[in-house]
């Protein structure tokens, strides 16, 4: 039934490694590689394992219940565990020391649950090691950002000019129309044309 496929997915196990999964490391430096996991029923038996490339087994450890810190089955030797998993979060990340240049991977944290069927999730992060960290510049991004603040301001300064000369030519071309109506409807009685209300006088008697 979907209502009870929904409800089975609702408890999947979930594996996070955070909002990237990209890392950047100095030579010859510690490394966090942060990893955690969600399931709605609980754990039991719980086993976690880090890999390198996919291939090399570099953490592996196992937590019996909610209430169990993880214990250690195998590392590498400079690899230290730094999770918790009797707080909120199911925290199992390690740290990687004394970092080298061919330490640069992809790095695998592996979970698999035994309560939820043997459930399994897997999350990964890229490790690039660097001899130096270059520090970004942001000229560009400000001059570009200000260039653009600059033109969207003249814009509105340009609209706001267009509306004011379009307003006064309205004004003016109405006060013209004013004018021509008035002069239209004048009383030519003082000049005397032809038509007007003034008495035409009458010719001299012979």
């Amino acid at each position: 039934l979907p209502g009870l496929h929904v409800f089975a997915i609702a408890f999947a196990l979930e594996v996070s490694v955070g909002k990237t999964n990209t890392v950047m490391a100095l030579n010859n430096s510690n490394v966090l590689l942060p990893c955690t996991f969600t399931t709605c029923i609980g754990f039991q038996d719980l086993i976690f394992t880090w890999y390198f490339n996919s291939t090399e087994m570099i953490y592996h450890g196992k937590i019996k219940t909610k209430a169990s810190e993880p214990f250690l089955v195998s590392r590498n030797p400079r690899v230290e565990f730094v999770g918790s998993t009797t707080g909120k979060e199911n925290n199992i990340s390690i740290v990687l020391k004394n970092v080298e240049f061919s330490d640069a991977g992809k790095y695998t944290c592996h979970v698999k649950n035994t309560k939820e069927k043997n459930a399994e999730h897997n999350a990964t992060i890229f490790l690039t090691v660097v001899q130096k960290m270059v520090e970004t510049d942001n000229t560009v991004t400000l001059i570009i950002v200000g260039v653009v603040g600059g033109l969207i301001g003249l814009l509105i300064l340009f609209m706001l000019i267009k509306r004011v000369v379009l307003f006064i030519i309205k004004k003016t071309q109405d006060g013209k129309k004013e004018c021509l109506v008035s002069s239209s409807g004048n009383d030519n009685t003082e000049n005397g044309l032809a038509g007007s209300k003034a008495e035409q006088k009458a010719p001299p008697k012979a």
